[in-house]
Formats: C-alpha cells, structure tokens, sequence
C-alpha cells in the first residue's frame, strides 16, 4: 500500500496546500522559462507538460516521492525477471517481445530464444501472405484476414493496425472481430469470399467465450460455404499457450504460434498477438514499431528520474489524481489514424490500475487509476469540450498529435494542428470577464446584451494538459508512444502498491455469464439467480 504518512508524501500535501488554486496563468507569468524547463524529449516525441498545474518544485518533490516508494527498485526487478506479478506467481516480461538480442533477462532464465523463433514464424506467414503464396481454399490467394480476440487479443493490434494503415499491403484486408453481438460478425461475413479467408483465433487459454463463439461460427460459415470436409488448416491460424486446444478445433499444429504466461494480454500487442498486425503492416514495419519499444525501455531504465519521460508521466498522473483531486483523465488525439488509442489506453490504465486492494491484501490507502476515456480531439470539440470549459469539473488532458500527417492534403495538417494547440492553450487560460468584455465592446455589442451574455462567455481556464507531439506517425515512434504508457501505468503501480499486472475483476463476471447461459434453455435453473436477473431472463422467454 503507499504510505501517505511517509515524509515524501507529507512534503506533497503541504505544497499542494501552499499553491492554493494558483492559476495556470499565474504560473506562466511567474517564470518565462517554465516550458523549457516542464518539457522532454526522446527521439521524435516532445512532451510538453508545462499546463500541467505544477512548478519544478512540484516535480523534485514527485521524485523523492518515487525514490522513496523504491520505483527503481521495482524498475530493476522486472527487467530481471522477478515475478513482480505475485497473486498470480509470474514474471512479467512484455519487454523482452521487443528485445532483438539475447540473452534476456538473463544467463539463467533466458526467453529469447523462444521469442525471436516465434518473431521469426511469424515473418515467414506473413510474408507468403503479402507476396499471394499463403493459399486458402486449392488454388486461391488469402485476400481477407480476420483476427477474432478480445481485450488485449483484439484492442492492442487493432489501434497499431489503424495507426499504420498508410503502410497496409494494398491488396489484403485485415478486419478484427471481438464482440459476442452478432451485428459484428454477420455483416463482415457477408462481404468475404471464403475461398480467399484466413482466421486468426487469438485466445491465450483457447477457452475464451467471445473468441471461440465466432471462431466456431466462422469454422460453421467455412463448411457451410466449402463443404463439410473443408481443410480448416487453409483458414485457420492460432496464437494460444494451449496448443492442444486450438489443434483439437481444426488447426494445424505447425500454424499455432505460443503465448507465454509472463505476458499480460493488455502488453502481448508486441508478440504473435500481433500476428494480423504484421501481417496487415510487413514484418518490417513490425520490427521497427519493436524496435521503438525496445529504445523506450532501455529510456525508462536507465535515465534518470528528472528526464525519465515515463517516470514523469506517471508522477503526473499521481499528482493530478492524488493531490489535485482528478477522477477521469482524456486522452485526445488530433490524428485519426490514433482512433482507437483512447479505447487501448481504457484497458491499460483501468484493468491495470483499477484497484484499491495493494500487493499485501490491505486497502491501498489512496485513490489509483482514474477513469480514462477520450475520443479524436477535433470531433471532441463538437461534443464534450463543453464540458472541459465550462463544466467546472477537472478533467486533466493529453493532447497527442504528429507534426506531419500521415495522409497530407494541402492545408489541412496545419488546421488540425492549430486547433490542437488552440483548445490546449484555451483550456489552460480560459477568457477572464475583462477581457469577454473588452472583445465584446470591440464587436460593439450593445452594453445591456454584453451584461447578459459575460458570464456566458467567461472561461475559468486552469484545465490542466500535456501535449504529445510526434516528429511523425512511424512504426518506431508510435512504438515507443505505446511504451511509454505502458510504463507509466508501471510506476503509478509502484507508488500506489498495487499489483499492475493481475485482473481479478474481469474473472467475476465471465464466472456469472458461465452459470447465466444455461437458464436461457432451461427456465428452472433461473430460481438461483437474483430477483432482477430473474426477472430479465423471464423478459427474454417471453420476447423470443
């Protein structure tokens, strides 16, 4: 559990007491070289963070509260290999998927051999299939690939997929399938030749209720489609620690691709996880969104604390949920090719740090994760940021755009990125009632219409923000992007006590759906259900 007794964390209340509700304006006017000194950069990613409603002092005082909370310590032990993921008994390790040599984590315990074969099969597939000699059904080329997961198995390949679609194979299609809803699968079916389908089933246990539904619908729309003694082996490839498993469903052996257990699902996008990915991008491309990763690793352990951008990240984020008071965070991209960035950053941050039980067992003692939505920034500002100005709730922000667009048109990069940097600077500094005034006098409005309508027009500002800004959208860059957020979760764990790598409160509910199912063709088995769930069962009998 964090110690909010100790000195470290003492120091923070007191200078959060001391700045009061000192205005981002205020901080601004009081020291001229506060971006450069509240800013970072790694390769081709600036952090700015200087609207953040913090001072220097803020952040020496989030460090010696990280040093404290032994965060390097902790640092050390997972790139050691140390089972830092103690209610499940398990290393944690997503580093290494990312790592091009070997030996890793070390001497004794070393997984790379395993991952770069895997690394390795996996470029093979998907260069047969980019070159049209990966075959389907005798005689023809794979044109449509669909990767049916859930989760990490489905969130994490998806975003990087979208994010890189500009670097896509022009003549294969790679759709994902998550959802139990059938609205998902059946329109995508009816567009795919199945001659021409691979399936991707992505499923660590193989037992995955999601996943294996519509892998056996799909195997069902095979047959249907091909006939009853189709190969599935033509349209079947598996990524599964339980390779008995996808074997006994039809898939060949030498097409099943491992998942280890020292890899969380929210953190596997980098593995065969990210088969249909490579698939979608080429193995280079793949390789170089690994090796972005892997350079903001090597960042995250050995830079130091004060230019340590992940480190950095996570102690804002502390400090705008634990001292300010925040209980959300939005993410806002101003890139559409990062769409689904905000959904992938819901299960990283959330399933991660989700919790209020600490690695001991006892209460944390603390607020953890806030809530993490967010959408694209410039629908965004046509919908809820309303309510980040005028709201009167705080709603700290990341502004994440890349100076060059990844499909430029003539003058639209440079209204986009104006509008990014417009609703940043807005949030932080607002419009004072001079100032509504003085524009409106300027606009000669009417003096009785400008004393009705100031308070409407007046902007309390003070919205604290980071911006993110890329060099570009490239494999390598959004790599290390993707990395920094993992690892920021990491350090927010740390400090919190928490373990960041279990997911105890997504097994509750599948354990429920489990015993709900089978009331739906028995009635009788509804008596051991509560009244409500009852109730909605007997809604269904009668409906259906």
């Amino acid at each position: 559990m964090v110690n909010t007794a100790s000195p470290a964390w003492a120091a923070l209340i007191a200078h959060h007491q001391k700045l009061g509700k000192k205005h981002l304006r205020d901080f601004f006017a009081d020291d001229s070289g506060r971006v450069a000194s509240l800013s970072l950069s790694f390769e081709d990613i600036l952090y700015d963070f200087s609207k953040q409603r913090l001072t220097r002092e803020t952040l020496d005082l989030l460090i010696k509260l990280a040093e404290a909370s032994s965060v390097a310590g902790y640092i050390q032990r997972m790139f050691d290999g140390e089972r830092i993921n103690v209610t499940e008994d398990r290393s944690v390790l997503h580093v290494a998927l990312r790592r091009s040599s070997a030996p890793f984590p070390g001497a004794r315990m070393d997984v790379m051999p395993e991952v770069l074969a895997t690394r390795a099969r996996m470029a093979q597939l998907a260069e047969l299939l980019r070159a049209g000699h990966g075959l389907g059904n005798p005689g023809t080329v794979i044109r449509d690939v669909v990767n049916i997961g859930i989760g990490g198995s489905d969130l994490g390949p998806k975003m990087v997929n979208q994010a890189l679609r500009s670097l896509a194979h022009p003549a294969l299609n790679v759709h994902y399938v998550s959802n139990l809803d059938g609205a998902q699968l059946a329109p995508l079916l009816q567009t795919l030749d199945p001659r021409s389908t691979l399936f991707v089933l992505v499923s660590k246990t193989f037992t995955t209720q999601e996943t294996l539904l519509n892998a056996e619908t799909a195997r069902n729309w095979l047959k249907a489609n091909l006939g009853e003694d189709v190969n599935l082996g033509d349209h079947f490839v598996a990524v599964s620690s339980r390779p008995e498993r996808a074997a006994a469903f039809g898939v060949s052996p030498d097409r099943v691709f491992p998942i280890w257990d020292w890899v969380g699902g929210r953190y596997s996008l980098w593995s065969a996880v990210g088969l249909s990915l490579m698939i979608a991008i080429g193995p280079h491309a793949f390789d170089e969104l690994l090796h972005g990763a892997e350079r903001m690793d090597e960042h995250f352990r050995t830079a130091p604390f004060a230019q340590n951008l992940p480190v950095i990240m996570g102690l804002i984020g502390l400090w705008n949920t634990n001292f300010l008071g925040a209980t959300t965070h939005t993410v806002l991209p101003y890139n559409e090719s990062l769409k689904y960035l905000p959904s992938f950053l819901q299960q990283l941050e959330m399933e991660s740090n989700g919790k209020s039980v600490s690695i001991a067992g006892g209460p944390v003692g603390s607020e953890t994760c806030p809530i993490v939505w967010g959408e694209l920034g410039n629908n965004g500002q046509h919908a809820f940021f309303q309510l980040l100005h005028q709201g009167g709730r705080l709603v700290p922000c990341d502004f994440i755009a890349s100076v060059r667009s990844d499909y430029p048109l003539p003058g639209h990069q440079e209204a986009l990125l104006s509008n990014c940097f417009a609703q940043s600077s807005a949030l932080a500094f607002g419009k004072t009632e001079d100032e509504v005034r003085e524009s409106m006098e300027k606009e000669r409005v009417a003096p009785e219409q400008i004393a009705s309508l100031v308070p409407h027009r007046v902007f309390a500002g003070n919205q604290p923000s980071s911006t993110l800004l890329l060099k570009s959208l490239s494999p390598a860059t959004l790599g290390a992007l993707v990395a920094l957020y993992e690892h920021k979760v990491f350090v927010q764990g740390a400090i919190w006590g928490i373990n960041s790598f279990d997911q105890w409160g997504v097994e509750l509910g599948k354990a429920v759906a489990s015993r709900i199912l089978p009331a739906f063709a028995d009635p009788s088995l509804a008596s051991a259900f509560d009244p409500s769930t009852q109730a909605l069962l007997a809604f269904c009998r009668e409906q259906s």
